[in-house]
């Protein structure tokens, strides 16, 4: 099938060449996709994702590279976002080429179409994972098309719908754009990324076909796994560039969510929190990071951004820790959660036990304004959650080599390798398991219905709060019976749910919503996920 796309193609045409004459003030000039695609890490990325594929290179080069280099000469300097993730020149661009790296390794490690037979997931493999990359790459294409606008050095608009720009331009974001309407501009320029021979091979598939249809109309509720698939890869991109490098938190518009974070947790620092206290104190500074008293820096945060009469700050602990972790900027535990269990020791000898958030410290302070590091230690608790307490003369064990400051290099920063590790090495770190823990896929289960990436409680030991069961226990002179779905069977199973955050609320994709104390239910899809 491949061989339908063995022919020579045209070479991406580059702009036309500029004046040699220094442009006005604000004008920007188109690139060529080779100029775009040049710089280091974008040439890491292109071999990322390569590697991703099971393609030669001239494979390769028409499935892939040629779309890559469109979109590049597309979107140009265009950032993804005004004010949130990848706000910066170029952003597009970044996003665009990190999206498609994740979503082809989340692909890995599924067998497409569901439920077809190992023979036709086989044959149909190559093409699934194609419509994974085109879906993730054309996901915000239509930012472009509505979000935008765009006038051209001689004072005309350029409409993308027509082709790549060939004269120098300045942009500016709409003040009255409609946040969701990019998902359905979509329709309007992919033509211009995938021609008639792409979408004549990709329509061959109808099991593949459909969802990549929906997800070009922007109803992503009707894709199944190929949306999926992208949501979650852009949650794991986006997670990646708000906490990744704390010199662009610090460019970030100050209106950004992030930055008014940032901003917050460094005034607190500096005047209220107390580090490193011979005892009771607010946090400690150490060679593997800030920990600071979970409870105490969520309480204080919170009522200082409110304060500053910033609106829609979280309205509990829980909430804090979350939007805290989506944007990086908290370090998470082994497996992904927010808050630590710790026990701190002074130099005096104080000794006592906290729940802790940790945190870059290249967040806070400059290398040159760091406070001394504390004289005693920080022990992680490694006794599992529910038995938190019950062993209390078992020592934790203590921290000992500083970890990185920051997130974990994405795969793409790092040269890979094919081969097996030997079996005495340890293990290479891979920053999408942390991106996926941080964003909520749970692989055990549904693609999309993982549990939040919040700090998980112990639920309570009481009969209302253990798990519903389908097969009750016989009794003593009982043969098992299955329990009939009802109402209220329904009801149970769904409060359950959303204590245990097996039901996410009030996302993107969720299926419960809540409004002024009412809860919305996105049907059929919940009473699929009952049934």
């Amino acid at each position: 099938m491949l061989s339908l796309f063995q022919r020579k193609r045209p070479p991406v045409t580059a702009p036309s060449p500029a004046p040699a004459t220094d442009l006005p003030k604000g004008l920007l000039r188109p690139e060529s996709a080779a100029s775009l695609l040049a710089t280091p890490r974008r040439q890491k990325l292109l071999e990322h994702i390569w590697q991703r594929t099971s393609l030669s290179r001239r494979q390769f080069a028409t499935l892939y590279r040629t779309p890559l280099e469109r979109y590049a000469e597309l979107v140009q300097q265009f950032p993804a976002s005004e004010s949130h993730h990848h706000a910066y020149p170029g952003g597009m661009l970044d996003h665009g080429l990190e999206i498609v790296a994740y979503a082809l390794k989340l692909r890995q490690s599924h067998l497409l179409p569901i439920g077809a037979s190992p023979e036709d997931q086989a044959a149909q493999s190559e093409a699934w994972t194609a419509a994974v990359a085109y879906a993730a790459l054309l996901h915000d294409i239509g930012k472009v098309a509505v979000d935008l606008l765009v006038e051209l050095a001689d004072g005309s608009l350029w409409h993308p719908r027509h082709g790549p720009l060939h004269q120098s331009y300045r942009f500016r974001y709409r003040e009255d754009r409609e946040y969701r309407l990019h998902s359905a501009a979509t329709g309007l320029l992919y033509r211009q990324l995938l021609d008639g021979p792409l979408l004549d091979w990709l329509s061959g598939y109808p099991s593949l076909w459909a969802p990549l249809l929906y997800v070009l109309a922007g109803q992503y509720e009707h894709a199944g796994v190929l949306s999926e698939l992208v949501v979650q890869a852009d949650r794991a991109s986006v997670a990646q560039e708000l906490g990744g490098d704390p010199a662009r938190a610090m460019a970030a518009p100050r209106h950004a969510l992030q930055r008014k974070l940032l901003d917050g947790l460094r005034f607190l620092l500096k005047e209220q929190l107390k580090l490193n206290q011979p005892e009771a104190s607010d946090g400690w500074l150490t060679e593997d990071g800030l920990w600071l008293v979970s409870k105490t820096v969520s309480d204080k945060l919170r009522a200082h951004l409110l304060s500053q009469g910033i609106d829609g700050i979280p309205v509990n602990n829980t909430a804090v820790f979350k939007v805290l972790q989506n944007h990086g900027m908290l370090q998470p535990t082994s497996d992904g959660k927010a808050v630590w269990r710790a026990t701190v020791t002074s130099a005096t000898g104080w000794s006592y036990s906290f729940t802790l958030l940790r945190l870059a410290p290249a967040l806070i302070w400059e290398s040159g304004e760091r406070p001394a590091l504390f004289a005693g230690t920080v022990a992680i608790d490694t006794t599992p959650a529910e038995t938190n307490g019950s062993a209390p003369g078992t020592p934790p064990a203590v921290v000992g080599q500083p970890t990185p400051e920051g997130l974990e290099t994405p795969p793409w920063e790092c040269p890979r390798s094919d081969t097996a590790l030997p079996t005495a090495a340890p293990p290479v770190p891979d920053v999408m398991e942390d991106m996926l823990a941080m964003v909520g896929l749970d692989r055990t289960a549904d693609m999309g219905k993982g549990e939040d990436p919040v700090e998980k409680v112990p639920a309570p030991t009481t009969a209302a709060a253990s798990p519903l069961p389908l097969t009750p226990a016989p009794g003593p002179a009982s043969t098992p019976t299955v329990a009939i779905p009802s109402g209220e069977h329904f009801m149970t199973w769904l409060q359950q749910g959303v204590a245990a955050r097996r039901l996410i609320i009030n996302d993107a994709k969720a299926l419960v919503h809540t409004v002024s104390d009412t809860a919305y239910l996105v049907s059929p899809s919940v009473f699929q996920r009952y049934a």
